[in-house]
């Protein structure tokens, strides 16, 4: 059994990384020297190159990146580094929830470091090349030693915790994880923008102007009360921009990056407001923690059924089964159910998209809204003929050419 679970292990890692690679292929056949005839009102010549520069260098790198970790990974199952790692967490402690710390810490520091120069080439080389970049090396670095300490406190806090759990219920510690999950996880969609964005961004109340005006009479219009409505730094690390909502109830409130601000217009600005909002009034937002909260107890049950599995341990192997090698080991097992829930919920979060760009073309204009989005891509050089496969198996939006196909529809309604 041991050897059987080790070659799925093993085929399960490799199917991925080839199939990945498929999709990449695929997409690369969309690229053209020419400016395509669907995008010739987005893009001028120059700035289709431009666009296309940056999807083939940002996809050279991919693969290059990916390959180096599909090695890394295929070394660790290959020459038992799982459990060469596990013996040194050993020494370090031989009580279970400290030796899986000790053992995840090394495993989540070695990949971060190992993968560093790649972020940095990726950040200071890429991004800098194509005009995006303003991180400096003291943010870079500063970034870096806060999510290690958020990652160590928060997600080492977790899995203690859990772990602890499964040492007093075994078999059933996988409905107490459930529900501390479920509350960690409201209580992120609550609390995230005021405990965790701080630590990496400036977050400021929207100043009384124009902008402010226009936002609060359509809020007023649409009957969505809106007290908090913040303006991030995100020109402090990249020119490309963003907004975002966040929040339930009291604690709802909507972040539009600076970046937002300066390139686009009042009414522009206002159509990508109708948008967010269009999500909270459409309950997607609750829909997606709901989905996701049953998707962590399915999947914290599968898991409950084999993670005292000696055989799933061996695999890896460690001949003394224990919670961290039958969760990295269940972890690759699973991967290919995670991949089709992960379609199922990009198909959802697609349809939601729809559903908030039709929001906003009602309630608001679907043509400032399409403005919008032309704007954005073209400031982003997002691709705008991506593959319809790689799409289906990566995209949580529709392409831009989809939502002005979709919204073209709603404005001649309108």
């Amino acid at each position: 059994m041991p050897h059987l679970l080790f070659y799925m292990i093993v085929g399960i890692v490799v199917a991925d990384f080839i199939f990945e690679r498929f999709l990449q292929y695929l997409n690369s056949t969309q690229w053209s020297e020419i400016l395509p005839e669907e995008v010739k009102d987005i893009y001028d010549e120059e700035k289709y190159r431009r666009q296309q520069a940056y999807e083939k260098v940002n996809s050279r790198f991919s693969m290059i990146s990916s390959s180096f970790s599909f090695v890394l990974l295929l070394q660790m199952i290959l020459f038992t580094g799982f459990a060469w790692v596990n013996h040194i967490a050993l020494s370090v402690s031989v009580h279970p929830i400290w030796t899986a710390l000790v053992f995840f810490g090394i495993l989540m520091l070695a990949s971060d470091l190992l993968t560093t120069p790649f972020s940095v080439y990726d950040t200071f080389v890429i991004e800098e090349k194509f005009g995006f970049n303003k991180t400096t090396p003291k943010t870079f670095i500063l970034d870096k030693i806060k999510g290690w300490l958020i990652g160590a406190t928060i997600g080492g806090g977790l899995l203690a915790l859990i772990i602890y759990i499964y040492q007093l219920t075994t078999s059933n510690f996988w409905i107490f994880a459930w529900g501390i999950i479920t509350v960690f996880s409201v209580f992120m969609v609550l609390f995230y923008s005021n405990l965790i964005v701080p630590l990496f961004n400036k977050q400021t109340p929207l100043t009384e102007g124009e902008l402010k005006t226009a936002i609060e009479r359509f809020s007023d219009k649409v009957g969505f009360k809106l007290d908090n409505i913040y303006v991030i730094d995100g020109s402090k690390r990249s020119t490309k921009a963003n907004a975002y909502f966040t929040g339930l109830g009291a604690k709802k409130r909507i972040v539009l990056y600076d970046t937002l601000i300066n390139d686009l217009s009042t009414k522009e600005l206002v159509s990508v407001l109708a948008h967010e909002i269009g999500h909270y009034k459409k309950n997607h937002v609750i829909w997606g923690l709901l989905l996701g909260i049953v998707q962590t107890g399915i999947v914290l049950f599968i898991f409950s059924l084999f993670v005292g599995s000696p055989a799933l341990s061996a695999a890896l192997g460690v001949e003394q089964p224990s919670f961290h090698i039958g969760l990295i080991a269940f972890g690759i097992l699973y991967s290919p159910i995670s991949m089709i829930t992960g379609l199922g919920m990009n198909l959802f979060s697609r349809k939601n998209e729809y559903q908030a760009d039709a929001f906003a073309a009602k309630y608001f204009d679907a043509m400032e809204l399409a403005s919008a989005l032309k704007k954005l891509s073209v400031k982003n050089l997002s691709n705008l003929r991506p593959h319809p496969f790689y799409v289906f198996f990566h995209y949580s939006h529709p392409t831009l050419l989809q939502r002005l196909k979709a919204l073209g529809k709603l404005g001649e309604r309108g």
